[in-house]
C-alpha cells in the first residue's frame, strides 16, 4: 500500500509541476523562448499574493484574483519592452535577457522581503492540510486535488483556446511563420504580448499553489525552472496535454524515489529526465529546440 501511496503523491505532485510548466510550454510553443525567469516570475506572483492576502486579511484564493490581473499586465508589457526587442537579435539574446531578469527578480525579492521562509499554508485554512483518509497508509490531500483539477482545466482551455478559436488560429499561425501571418493581418507583436500574459499570469498561479502547499522563499524560483523544464521536455516541447503527462511522470519519480530513499527523490526526477533526454525522442526534442 505504501507503493500505492506513493504514486497517487505523485500524480497529485505532477498536477504543481504541470501548472509551473504550462506557461514555459506556452511562450516556447509560440515565440520559441526559453524562459529562464519563469520561475522568478511565479514565486513573485506567490509574494504578490502573500502581500496581498496579509494586508487585506483575506484567503489567498481571494487575493490571487488581482494577482492574476496583475501579473497578466507585467507579462504583456514585458513581451512589448523587453522581449519584443530581444526577439530581433537572434536565439541567443532571448535567453540573456530572461537569465537577466531572473537575477533581476530574485534580487529584487530579497530586498523588499529579505531571506526570510514564507507560506500562504495557514492563511488558506484547512483544505491546506486536510485530507481523504482511505486506509493507515494511503491518504489523499484535498489541496493536491485541487490542484490537479485546476491543471487539468487550465490545461485543457489553454488547448480548447488553441484549437477552437480566432486568437487559437492567430497563435498557431505567428507561432508557424510570424512573417508569413504578418502578410494576412495578423499582428505578432499583439500575438506575442498576450501569450506571454497567459504565461506569466499562469506562472503566478503555480507559484501561488506552491506558497500553499509549503514553503517559498526569494531564492525558490530556479529550482521550480528546473523541476518545469524537465516536465516540459518529458512531455514534449510546446505540447499542453504533454506538459501535463510530463509533470505527473516527474511527480511520480519523484514520490517512487523518496519511497526508495528520502535522499534519492530529487535525483530520481532528475534521472528520468536525463533517461528521456537521452532516448531518440529526446534527441529528436533537443534538435527541434535547437532549430526552431
Amino acid at each position: 500500500m505504501t507503493w500505492v501511496n506513493a504514486l497517487v503523491q505523485g500524480l497529485l505532485l505532477g498536477g504543481l509541476y504541470a501548472l509551473f510548466a504550462c506557461g514555459l510550454s506556452l511562450m516556447f510553443g509560440v515565440m520559441r523562448i526559453i524562459n529562464l525567469a519563469h520561475g522568478d516570475i511565479a514565486i513573485m506572483g506567490a509574494f504578490l499574493t502573500f502581500q496581498i492576502a496579509t494586508r487585506l486579511d483575506v484567503s489567498p484564493f481571494l487575493a490571487l484574483v488581482p494577482t492574476l490581473l496583475v501579473m497578466g499586465a507585467l507579462g504583456y508589457a514585458l513581451q512589448r519592452t523587453i522581449l519584443a526587442r530581444s526577439l530581433r537579435s537572434g536565439t541567443l539574446i532571448p535567453l540573456l535577457t530572461t537569465f537577466g531578469l531572473s537575477i533581476v527578480i530574485q534580487n529584487g525579492l530579497l530586498q523588499g522581503f529579505s531571506a526570510d521562509v514564507h507560506s500562504l499554508g495557514p492563511q488558506a485554512g484547512s483544505i491546506a492540510t486536510a485530507s481523504l483518509t482511505i486506509s493507515s497508509q494511503l491518504s489523499v490531500p484535498y489541496f493536491g486535488l485541487v490542484t490537479m483539477v485546476v491543471a487539468v482545466c487550465l490545461l485543457g482551455g489553454l488547448q480548447t483556446v488553441l484549437q477552437r478559436t480566432a486568437f487559437g488560429r492567430e497563435m498557431r499561425a505567428t507561432a508557424a511563420d510570424p512573417d508569413t501571418a504578418g502578410l494576412v493581418g495578423i499582428p505578432a507583436a499583439s500575438v506575442y504580448g498576450k501569450a506571454t500574459a497567459i504565461a506569466v499570469a499562469t506562472a503566478a498561479l503555480a507559484g501561488t499553489f506552491l506558497a500553499i502547499r509549503s514553503t517559498f522563499d526569494p531564492s525558490s524560483g530556479p529550482t521550480q525552472l528546473i523541476f518545469a523544464f524537465e516536465a516540459v521536455v518529458i512531455g514534449g516541447l510546446g505540447s499542453l496535454w504533454g506538459t501535463l503527462g510530463g509533470g505527473i511522470v516527474l511527480g511520480i519519480a519523484q514520490t517512487v524515489g523518496a519511497n526508495i530513499d528520502p535522499q534519492f527523490s530529487i535525483l530520481a526526477g532528475h534521472l528520468v529526465f536525463l533517461i528521456i533526454l537521452a532516448s531518440p525522442r529526446g534527441r529528436y526534442l533537443a534538435t527541434r529546440s535547437a532549430t526552431a
